[in-house]
C-alpha cells in the first residue's frame, strides 16, 4: 500500500511528517545527536533492519539532514554527519523529549535528560516566542495564513473562518 505524500501540503507540520515518514528517521536523527555517525553503530543502536536503515540514511542525505564523507577507501565506507539543516531538528527532537519525560516517563523518572552546558544545569525545552520570548501555548497561539499558503485554497470560506479564530 502506498502511503499519501504531504510534501505538497500548505502545512510546514504536514511536510515534516512527510520527510520523516515513520518512526525510525527521527530515532536514526537522535542517535546522530547522541553522537554516532557509522551504520553499523546505527543498526546496533536501534535495532534495526539493515535495509530499512539503509532507506532512511539515504532519505536523511538526499533531503539535506546529514551527508555521508569516507572514512575508509578499501572498501568505501562512510560516516553519516548531521549538516545544518540536521542539527537544526534538534529542537523538534528536545520538544519531543520534553513532552515524553512529562507525560510518559514511569514512577522511576525520565530516561534521558538534557545538560545545557552554557549554564550546567538540566534542561528542557520550552516553546517561545521569537519576538518577545514569552513561552507559548495552545491557549494563547493561534495560526494564521503565511504567505506559502496557496491563493487557490485562502479563498475558500472554510479555510477562511478556520484561520480567523
Amino acid at each position: 500500500m502506498r502511503r499519501t505524500s504531504f510534501a505538497d501540503w500548505p502545512c510546514s507540520i504536514a511536510r515534516t511528517m512527510d520527510l520523516l515518514g515513520d518512526w525510525w528517521t527521527p530515532l536514526v536523527l537522535r542517535e546522530a545527536f547522541y553522537g554516532i555517525k557509522r551504520f553499523d553503530a546505527f543498526q546496533q543502536e536501534l535495532g534495526i533492519a539493515r535495509n530499512t536503515l539503509t532507506d532512511r540514511l539515504r532519505r536523511l542525505v538526499d533531503e539535506g539532514l546529514m551527508e555521508k564523507r569516507a572514512y575508509q577507501s578499501e572498501p568505501v565506507r562512510f560516516d553519516y554527519v548531521l549538516t545544518e539543516k540536521g542539527r537544526d531538528f534538534f529542537g523538534v527532537l528536545a520538544a519531543m523529549n520534553s513532552w515524553g519525560n512529562r507525560w510518559l516517563s514511569g514512577d522511576e523518572g525520565p530516561p534521558v535528560v538534557f545538560h545545557h552546558d552554557r549554564c550546567g544545569h538540566e534542561a528542557a525545552a520550552e516553546v517561545v516566542c521569537a519576538h518577545c520570548k514569552e513561552p507559548m501555548t495552545a491557549a494563547d497561539t493561534r495560526p494564521r495564513i503565511g504567505p506559502g499558503y496557496p491563493a487557490r485554497l485562502a479563498e475558500r470560506p472554510d479555510i477562511q473562518e478556520r484561520f480567523s479564530h
